[in-house]
């Protein structure tokens, strides 16, 4: 499994860089952005078109998928692959951001989370063994350690004990998984995520025992819940630093196209965010000319496709006026429309990336770009 990662160039000008990640299932380039298929479905849009975009990868989510449809179900249909005829790449979250997100609904012990049910109120508990357990049953290529996704703001003292109890957890994930086989006929991957809260010295020490305990690749956890972007910048800075060379580094839950850019110009390889397919279904699109909100009325007439500087569907096919009448008439066929416009965005933007990292120009082209959103209304 030592070929898992191959890293084949770092900008001369930053720490952006181009690498392969290898899986059973087929090979990520690097930088990536992963669709998010919380249960199973990357929302609006069908696999056969994730495949005609040319997503490499997508993400589940273990907690939400351990819940409906239940790991019976995805044990009878042979994996998550099977289940949702996809066979590509998946890496599953293992439940730490739904320590965040859902906390009226958990609680934390040292040997796990206790939760209830968003949907009946069922409770459930996880363990760092457990959910290990759960994501040999989903099959993922890539598989989380439990964590907790720690809030912002949150003391120092609240950091100081969360990170203590999530690296117990990593290392409990760790060796469950090395002491465990893969319940399908492929390899899975396990990664480790970095905690720490704003606080660089917890990111420090956080990092250093992850890579003492030893994974196929890091995560950055904890950002993208309310801290001012350039003290999420800092800490992608602060990790990157000390994350080996060899192993790739994926930032965890971000995010708008410019924090992608910036994260990748500090050594990001891998990201995920419900942004493009969230912000579709309210209309938003992301364009290699800015952000368009379709239903703004100076769309009514417009005979300009979505985004004439895509060559995929549906972004050269529909007339944002089109695309305009079908938001305002509640047509399903808008969120499809809109969503598969937004991935191809985003999987336009990293492909964009990794050849301008590979030809010496990343700086001058990301800054270009960040410039041109930054003058569109």
């Amino acid at each position: 499994m030592s070929n898992f990662f191959e890293l084949i160039k770092t900008d001369k000008n930053s720490r952006a860089r181009v690498g392969k990640i290898t899986t059973d299932h087929g090979e990520i380039p690097t930088p990536i952005f992963m669709p998010v298929g919380t249960l199973g479905t990357v929302k609006a849009v069908h696999q056969t078109d994730l495949i005609n975009l040319d997503a490499k990868i997508i993400l589940g989510n273990t907690y939400h998928l351990y819940l409906r449809p239940g790991m019976e179900v995805i044990s009878e249909f042979g994996g998550l692959h099977n289940f949702m005829n996809w066979q590509r790449p998946i890496l599953t979250d293992s439940g730490g951001y739904q320590v965040f997100s859902l906390s009226p609904l958990r609680k934390i012990d040292k040997d796990g989370v206790h939760f209830r049910s968003h949907i009946d109120g069922s409770k459930h508990y996880f363990t760092a063994e457990s959910v290990v357990e759960i994501q040999r049953k989903i099959g993922s290529d890539i598989v989380m350690v439990l964590d907790e996704c720690a809030p912002y703001p949150a003391t120092r003292e609240y950091i100081s004990k969360s990170t203590k109890i999530s690296i117990d957890w990593a290392r409990k994930s760790r060796k469950h998984f090395l002491n465990s086989e893969p319940r399908w006929s492929y390899n899975q991957f396990q990664f480790g995520i970095g905690q720490g809260g704003v606080f660089v010295d917890f990111r420090k020490e956080y990092i250093e025992q992850m890579i003492e305990i030893g994974f196929d690749g890091y995560a950055i956890g904890g950002l993208s819940v309310g801290e001012p972007k350039d003290m999420m910048m800092e800490m992608v800075e602060v990790s990157t630093e000390l994350l080996p060379k060899d192993k790739p580094r994926y930032l965890m839950g971000v995010g708008m196209p410019d924090d992608i850019l910036n994260a990748i110009e500090r050594g990001i390889d891998m990201f995920d965010c419900v942004i493009p397919t969230r912000n579709a279904r309210n209309a938003q699109l992301f364009t290699t000319r800015g952000k368009i909100n379709v239903r703004n009325l100076k769309y009514k007439f417009s005979k300009e496709p979505i985004d004439p500087g895509l060559d995929f569907y549906p972004s050269n096919y529909y007339t944002l006026g089109y695309l305009r009448h079908l938001f305002i008439s509640e047509e399903l066929l808008a969120l499809s429309i809109a969503s598969m416009q937004n991935i191809a965005f985003y999987l336009w933007l990293v492909r964009q990336a990794r050849d301008k990292i590979t030809d010496g120009t990343f700086v001058q082209w990301k800054n270009h770009l960040l410039d041109l959103w930054s003058n569109t209304k």
